[in-house]
């Protein structure tokens, strides 16, 4: 069965540019020209992905992320917009997306992008019956179990994105080393050419404030000019 993509966005160009590149892939695409008529889809039957325009009349595409990830977790989310400020990256990424794509972007990139995310929710499940003792990850105060995609901090769950789970166990499974921005971006993404290595950051932005919020004392470091690696954080 085809998965369902919901696409919102004003530019009826646009629309039907990505709507035709997703459909060539196999999705099944509805398309939406403002966010009120896609929030009111959403109510009735949920797709497998949204992907949203930040300039939208009605309901803007950043009250329809924040609303969609609010009352549906897994749900995957891209964000595509003009607006190419670290302030609406940040903003976008901290309210739930999966990924902020900024225009004007090739097709095949959202396409490459939109698969690997897809990948991630599919395994974003339960794990196998055969699985009677479930693989543990673990740093610190940090408990991952990638086959049911659960995570403990400090013995307490933590809500995490598809995207956001993914990062911690990479970092995790390589806690004794730093791991750059373009491995991140070819583990993670699927994107094997030069692109915005921003996404990263801003995901790493999002994930330190649930990490504090929770208070396990683990925390994601930047290593200068180079990329990321899983910390303990100081105690005083």
């Amino acid at each position: 069965m085809s998965e369902r993509i919901y696409l919102a966005d004003d530019d009826e160009n646009i629309r039907e540019l990505i709507a035709a590149f997703l459909s060539q892939e196999g999705f099944e695409v509805q398309s939406f020209d403002n966010g009120t008529s896609l929030m009111e889809a959403c109510g009735k039957s949920m797709p497998d992905l949204v992907i949203l325009d930040v300039m939208m009349p009605g309901v803007d595409g950043l009250a329809a992320c924040s609303t969609l990830r609010r009352d549906h977790a897994d749900l995957p989310i891209v964000i595509v917009s003009a607006k190419d400020s670290p302030y609406d990256r940040v903003t976008g990424l901290t309210l739930g997306s999966d990924d902020y794509l900024v225009k004007p972007f090739l097709p095949i990139e959202l396409v490459a992008r939109v698969k690997a995310i897809l990948r991630r929710a599919r395994n974003h499940g339960s794990p196998p019956v055969a699985e009677l003792a479930p693989r543990k990850l673990s740093f610190g105060t940090l408990d991952l179990f990638p086959g049911r995609r659960d995570a403990l901090l400090g013995g307490n769950p933590i809500s995490l994105t598809p995207t956001e789970f993914d990062f911690l166990t990479y970092l995790v499974e390589r806690q004794d080393r730093a791991v750059s921005r373009e491995e991140l971006l070819k583990a993670l993404w699927g994107i094997d050419w030069q692109a915005d290595t921003r996404v990263a950051d801003d995901l790493v932005k999002r994930l330190r404030r649930k990490l504090r919020a929770a208070g396990g004392g683990v925390n994601v470091e930047t290593v200068w000019g180079f990329g990321f690696r899983i910390s303990a954080e100081e105690r005083e």
